[in-house]
């Protein structure tokens, strides 16, 4: 059992264009979570059969817990739904104190959210990009036909670029503050063959290079980036 004392609690949640079943699916299924969840490295499938098949306990109807005293939960009708990740804890640290799991929560509901309200067709792959540099130049790399940035709390933000893709960003210090830190980019793409992707990666690897120290782009090939 994990000792939850100083755990910082959170509460994360999205709601979606999918009726209750259909998304409790998209939370229990190996192939629909690949289709959101993380990024694509070559342990991927590894870790989504630990964290919701070894690890989830079912708790409820369309709910499941950890044993870190977290649970993801499903409700809403035929039409819409909510998906809303808890963490109850003790801890008192405000939202200024990081914790990776719950930005790593914001980050992949807004790609579920995605996922289940755009419908993109095809196999999900991924750039993952991670470096030190500012959230501003971060959120500078790309262009978006849909204008402004939308936040899921100070450290995430997301925008759909003009090509489509769904670009996530996240960062270890929030996003308005001066100071450079660890940023971390999912580009998340949707039937793309393999020329169009290699043809992508070149493109991102050129503007992720110049703005970010220890720049590095993961994609399905490659084993996951140290944190």
């Amino acid at each position: 059992m994990s000792d939850r004392r100083g755990l910082k609690p959170y509460d994360v949640e999205v709601a979606v264009a999918a009726g209750r079943d259909e998304t409790w699916d998209a939370v229990t299924q190996p192939a629909v979570l690949h289709q959101w969840f993380g990024w694509d490295y070559d342990g991927l499938g590894a870790e989504i059969q630990q964290i919701f098949v070894d690890q989830a306990v079912l708790l409820a109807p369309e709910q499941m817990g950890w044993a870190d005293g977290s649970y993801l939960e499903v409700t809403g009708n035929d039409d819409r739904a909510t998906v809303r990740v808890i963490r109850e804890g003790s801890g008192s640290a405000g939202p200024e104190r990081y914790d990776a799991i719950e930005e790593g929560w914001r980050a992949f509901l807004v790609q579920l959210r995605f996922l289940l309200d755009r419908r993109p067709a095809g196999r999900r792959r991924t750039l993952y990009l991670t470096g030190e540099t500012t959230g501003r130049q971060a959120l500078a790399l790309v262009e978006s036909p849909a204008g402004e940035w939308e936040r899921s709390g100070p450290r995430v933000a997301w925008v759909v670029d003009t090509d489509g893709h769904l670009v996530v960003v996240a960062g270890r210090l929030p996003l308005g503050d001066r100071d450079a830190g660890r940023m971390e980019v999912t580009v998340s793409t949707y039937g793309l063959d393999d020329a169009a992707f290699e043809t992508l990666r070149e493109e991102w690897t050129k503007r992720w290079a110049p703005v970010a120290a220890d720049a590095d782009v993961t994609t399905a090939a490659d084993p996951a980036p140290n944190n």
